[in-house]
This record gives structure tokens, sequence and C-alpha cells, in this order.
């Protein structure tokens, strides 16, 4: 999951407003139920104690929204007296989140959005390829490859007299030309674009030339899809389900890579070390003890989180760097933060990873995450 975006929140001191508010409006009382909804928000800032000008940014951050047209749910970041990140969301909250703390708020966030790829789709034939990247529901063009256009015989047959090897070979050598020219501009783009996953779709010859001439990073990341094509005017219905299909497998997959590497790390045969929730022996660490302590180490590759992990509203103590974290106050001082506050282990722990660029995964229901709801996969051990 891709937290960039998040690291406005953790480069300025606190204290934070975090809101998380339903904002679907399909009713005739919307304006109503706006009001009431805002009154309440206000309110729930006054009693958790927030300063007057913070609260006053987000209540007119929140008037100003239109009665109709939003999108299902909103996330609103607020210090001071600005509204320092205001995010729709793609569901509704699942009830009314206000609070006012050291940090940000943000572990809510990080299960509403969910994964979220990123998708850079090759609309593929004789002549070129249309590129697009898709995330979440928005699309957007990111230019052409154009193969060579031959000059024979056009779009006539191929003469069956003494000539037709010279127009076929001449028809062929195009067709790998082009093939060539749509893998080089998908290699050019990968690492600006940065994608999750490539698809491939139209004509059939076309699109399995192109992926052999990619990159093997490249090629373990792209599918095929049947469905698509390059010509104005045509239905993506079916490519889109594909797309959505193959969007969740990866995500899917690649939790479930995370989960093994995270249990053969925590279960490593042969250890000395004690295993225990709180000590994993090996290059994992589960519960909050030993999260904590990787993440201070800055040994955290991934950071697992379970979408009700009941240990993440559990207390550490922080400092004003991202890797000030410990479990207890007299631990934080050992490392140098001069007066420690409280903060949810789940936040700090996020602001840790955006910090270090983690990845963090949110492991579904039934797929057996770490205990507690909180583990990493680390970089190396101790």
């Amino acid at each position: 999951m891709e937290l960039g975006f998040l690291k406005p929140l953790f480069d300025r001191p606190g204290p934070w407003a975090s809101v998380y508010v339903e904002t679907t409006r399909a009713t005739e009382d919307a304006a109503k139920v706006q009001q009431l909804r805002n009154r309440s928000v206000a309110g729930r800032l006054v009693d958790e104690g927030a300063a007057p000008a913070t609260v006053r940014a987000v209540m007119d951050r929140l008037a100003h929204e239109p009665v109709s047209g939003t999108p299902p749910g909103r996330a609103l970041f607020a210090a001071g007296d600005e509204v320092v990140l205001d995010l729709p969301l793609a569901q509704a909250p699942p009830t009314e989140d206000v609070t006012w703390s050291t940090l940000p708020h943000v572990a809510p966030l990080v299960v509403l959005r969910g994964e979220d790829l990123t998708c850079l789709v090759a609309y593929i034939d004789r002549t070129g390829a249309d590129l697009e990247l898709r995330q979440a529901h928005r699309r957007e063009s990111v230019g052409q490859a154009q193969g060579k256009e031959w000059q024979g015989r056009g779009h006539r047959s191929i003469p069956a007299d003494r000539y037709e090897w010279h127009y076929r070979n001449k028809v062929e050598k195009t067709w790998d030309e082009t093939a060539d020219i749509i893998a080089s501009e998908l290699v050019r783009q990968w690492p600006e674009n940065d994608p999750s996953l490539l698809v491939l779709t139209g004509d059939p010859r076309e699109r399995r030339a192109v992926y052999s001439r990619l990159p093997q990073h490249i090629q373990a990341v792209a599918v095929e899809a049947g469905s698509g094509g390059r010509q104005a005017g045509a239905s993506t219905s079916v490519l889109d389900e594909q797309i959505e299909e193959a969007c969740d497998r990866y995500a899917r997959e690649r939790i479930q890579n995370a989960l093994d590497r995270f249990r053969i790390g925590r279960g490593r045969p042969g250890e000395h070390r004690t295993s225990s929730v709180d000590t994993g022996p090996g290059q994992a660490a589960e519960g909050i003890p030993a999260v904590v302590d990787a993440a201070r180490k800055h040994q955290v590759a991934t950071l697992l989180i379970d979408r009700n992990a009941s240990d993440a509203g559990r207390q550490v103590w922080i400092g004003p760097g991202p890797d000030d974290v410990a479990v207890q106050r007299g631990d934080a001082r050992a490392v140098g933060v001069a007066e420690p506050e409280q903060a949810r282990a789940d936040d700090a722990l996020l602001r840790a990873a955006v910090a270090a660029d983690c990845e963090v995964l949110v492991v579904p229901e039934g797929m057996g995450g770490p205990a507690g709801g909180l583990g990493a996969v680390l970089r190396w051990s101790d």
C-alpha cells in the first residue's frame, strides 16, 4: 500500500484533529442531515479538548461541502488553524470517528482505502498501443506507442505468386518491430508511473509478442486480458471486470506471500532464542513490544495490520521523530526523548512505516494475521 501521501501529516507537530464522516446525501433531508452531522463533529472535538482554531478550520471545511455529489465518506486531518489533508473515501466509515490526539489518527484510513492499486493498461493492435493508467475509479491516458507503418501492399491480400514469401516476411518483420516499440515504451514509463500491475489487452498475437519482450520484473506483474480493443468506442465493461479481478488476485497473493514470510520468520527451525508472541525468533516480529523495537531500529520491511487488531489502540510512548517510539516511558527517555508523549500503537507504527517507506498491508479477515493484529516482516534480524 502506497502511503507517501501521509507524509505531510508527520512533517509538522500536533496535536491533531482527525475526523472520519459519512457524506452520502441521497435523501430529501440531506441538508438537515449535514447540519446535524457537523454539529456532532464540533461537539465531539470540543469534548476532546481540541483547540478552538482547529475546530473552526474543520467546521469551515465541512460547511462548504456540497449537499449532493459527494463521495461516500471523507477523512479530514487538521492542526493549528489549518486542514492539512482532506481525502474522499471510496466507502463510508462504519461510524463517525472524531479524535484529538498527539498524532493524526491514520489507522482507519489505511483500512478504508484498501490496496488502491495502480494499474497500467496497454491496448494493443498491429499498429501500436494506447496506454492508460488506472487507480480506483480514476483513469488517465499516458500516451501511445506507435509502430512502424508498412508501406508494401497496404491492407491488400498477400499475393499468391513468387513474391508471397517476400511480403509475408515484410509483414512479420513490421509486427515484430511494433512489439519492440510497445515493449520499449512500457519499460520507459514503468519507473515514471510505478504501477503495481500491467494489463495487456487487444490483439492476441501482438500482446503475446509484447509480453515476451518485457524484462522479467515486469513480466512478473503482467497479465493478459482477452477483452478490450484499441478502436474508438470499444466496450470496456468486460475488460473492467477482468482488471478488477486481476487487481484483487494480485492484492491477495501479495498479502499471502507476506504472511508466508512472516510465519517462516516467526518460527524458523533451529533458532536458539526462546520464541514467544512478543519476541519472534526469526525475521519477523509479532506483538507490540517486538514490532516497536523493530520499528525503532529501522528493521521493518513490511508492516502487517489486521482489520480488527485488538492491540491497535494500546498506548505507547513517542517523541518528535518517527522512530522515537517505545513501549515504556523510561525506554523512550533512554533513547533520547526528553518529553515522551502517549499515542496509539497503530498510529505510531504507521508514522514510522511511512517515514521509512515500508510496505504496509492490511490483513483481511480469515487470512490468519499476527496475534493481537500487529506484526512485521523484517529486513534483517538481530
